[in-house]
């Protein structure tokens, strides 16, 4: 099995879709976990209002410091947000592969109701793609994983 952290700087929409999403397709290949480096504590309402209506599961959602996961020991760490992209990780992530997945951040959207549903909407298919592209190859060479990832 695959484990997998996204992180985002506020753990509150990104890495919360990500993980979400991720577990919901995984099909007990990969298990996910986000946590983010400045945790704002909350989960952004909107990202479980979107989640729900993709019929994906929310329960046991949460944003948490990335210190609360240390003993999670990940393969892959992915973030989703260019600021984690460019902090300091902790040492003990230096036993997974990374990447970057750059997401626009659909919970700063301003505008009606429908463009915002519109970009948590863009945002959840991204992700579904990038979860499927994962799934379909082979996940136990986890090197050349993370390099088809950086390249897809």
């Amino acid at each position: 099995m695959l484990k997998i952290l996204y992180i985002c700087t506020h753990n509150r929409c990104r890495s919360i879709l990500s993980e979400a999403i991720t577990n919901h397709m995984g099909g007990g290949k990969i298990i996910a976990k986000s946590a983010g480096s400045q945790p704002v504590g909350e989960v952004h309402p909107l990202s479980i209002k979107y989640l729900k209506e993709a019929r994906i599961p929310t329960k046991g959602l949460k944003s948490q410091s990335w210190d609360e996961l240390e003993s999670f020991e990940p393969d892959l760490v992915i973030t989703v947000c260019d600021s984690a992209a460019k902090e300091t990780c902790p040492v003990w992530f230096g036993k997974s592969e990374q990447i970057h997945w750059g997401l626009a951040d659909p919970s700063k959207v301003e505008g009606s109701s429908d463009e915002i549903a519109d970009a948590f909407t863009a945002c959840i298919k991204q992700i579904s793609q990038r979860v499927q592209f994962m799934l379909e190859q082979d996940i136990k060479d986890l090197k050349n994983l993370a390099d088809l990832i950086r390249q897809a």
